[in-house]
């Protein structure tokens, strides 16, 4: 397996190179043009102005961080799938590696953390449909092993062929495939793709109002004098038209009299609307349903935006916890006891309704005389198995 890692320092030298604005110059046949490479295999240009809009724009930062946040910030648990020596072995050796994790940025090696970090890194693949890590296996002086996941950005990747591939050079059009157990690729439902064409034009108006508001949010000045041009009567009152310091100003003849200029447009402007159209379809990709959207009345619509941010969170855990069990459990269990995983990890998802709703169906299993296994109920509402030496409370025992 492998337990080295590529130089850090290609990154960084990436890091400076592409160091530019992204978006400075976006329009939609250039945001067009980018969607079309993506979709084609060639994943830098959308990349970077996917992750340029995440930094930048206010509504995306904050929805996106939320939506990370939701499945990293409740932990994790290692479940075995069967009562037996072997599962109890493969759930310890899960835990040890687990407990020992650690995550990093390789453009950033200031972010560093734990199983936490790592979780947020892989939900990277919601907004931009995948994410990549190099995983760098490290043994434990128990004999067992653990691993650093080295978060690598997607514009160092191509998909020309169905899969990714490592682009070892500047600008390369073809990669090198990555190594089996040595990468660990997240695939997500890839929202930016949507969201990045609500940001264009949701910038497009707002650029068009902030021309609006400097035209217009002062009025304009216009002189007229009877005195002849060039005379002193005329400098006079050119200077004090020009002393009100507006954008617009002008002076004509015929008797001296100063008016204001209104240029701002009658009725509603268009330019808040479709701003905020825009806010809200972000929040609606990300977040699911938009308080804005559902009924106002007596708390309907926070329950339902409950509802969507729990199946979401569920949704993001359940994907976290697949990637980690097909592509770093399996391969970790068959390197230490040549065998196939009997204990799975769980990311918790924290939905409010989950463990009440489960214990409603054990307990209607249970009246309607379907056989439960008690190792399943003990596992899935956190009851340890009681000891010789703990005292024992209800039961039949």
């Amino acid at each position: 397996m492998k337990t080295t890692t590529l130089s850090s320092t290609r990154w960084r030298e990436a890091q400076q190179r592409t160091r530019f604005n992204p978006v400075r110059q976006l329009s939609p046949e250039s945001l067009g043009r980018q969607l079309d490479a993506f979709h084609a295999g060639d994943l830098r240009a959308a990349a970077l102005t996917w992750e340029a809009i995440e930094r930048r724009d206010d509504v995306v930062q904050s929805v996106a961080a939320k939506r990370k946040a939701a499945a990293a910030r409740h932990g994790w648990e290692i479940l075995t799938t069967e009562d037996s020596p072997t599962a109890r072995r493969h759930q310890e050796a899960l835990t040890a590696f687990y407990r020992h994790v650690t995550a990093m940025n390789a453009l950033d090696e200031n972010e560093r953390g734990g199983f936490s970090l790592l979780v947020r890194q892989m939900l990277d693949s919601i907004g931009k449909r995948y994410a990549v890590h190099e995983i760098v296996w490290r043994p434990l002086s128990d004999g067992t092993l653990t691993a650093e996941f080295r978060f690598v950005p997607l514009w160092f990747f191509e998909n020309r062929t169905g899969r990714l591939r490592f682009l070892e050079q500047e600008f390369a059009q073809e990669g090198r495939a990555l190594e089996d157990d040595g990468w660990m690729v997240t695939v997500g439902p890839g929202v930016m793709e949507a969201c990045s064409i609500a940001y264009l034009y949701k910038t497009l108006p707002l650029r068009d109002w902030l021309v609006y508001c400097e035209r217009n949010g002062m009025p304009g000045i216009k002189g007229t004098t009877d005195a002849p041009p060039g005379s002193p009567e005329w400098e006079a009152a050119r200077e004090a038209v020009e002393s009100f310091g507006a954008e617009f100003h002008a002076l004509m003849g015929r008797g001296t009299e100063l008016e204001a200029i209104h240029l701002e447009a009658s009725g509603q402007l268009p330019y808040p609307q479709l701003v905020e159209r825009m806010d809200r379809a972000m929040v609606v990709l990300w977040r699911g349903a938009d308080l804005g959207t559902i009924s106002r009345g007596a708390g309907v619509g926070a329950s339902l935006q409950q509802e969507e941010s729990d199946l979401l969170a569920e949704s993001d855990a359940q994907l976290v916890s697949e990637a980690l069990q097909t592509q770093v459990n399996r391969p970790l269990l068959r390197h230490l006891f040549g065998e196939e995983p009997r204990a799975v990890i769980e990311v918790r998802a924290g939905r409010t309704t989950q463990p009440e709703r489960d214990l409603q169906v054990y307990r209607l299993a249970w009246e309607m005389g379907i056989p439960l296994s008690e190792h399943d109920f003990r596992e899935r509402f956190h009851l340890a198995e009681p000891t010789e030496e703990s005292a024992m409370i209800g039961g039949n025992g």
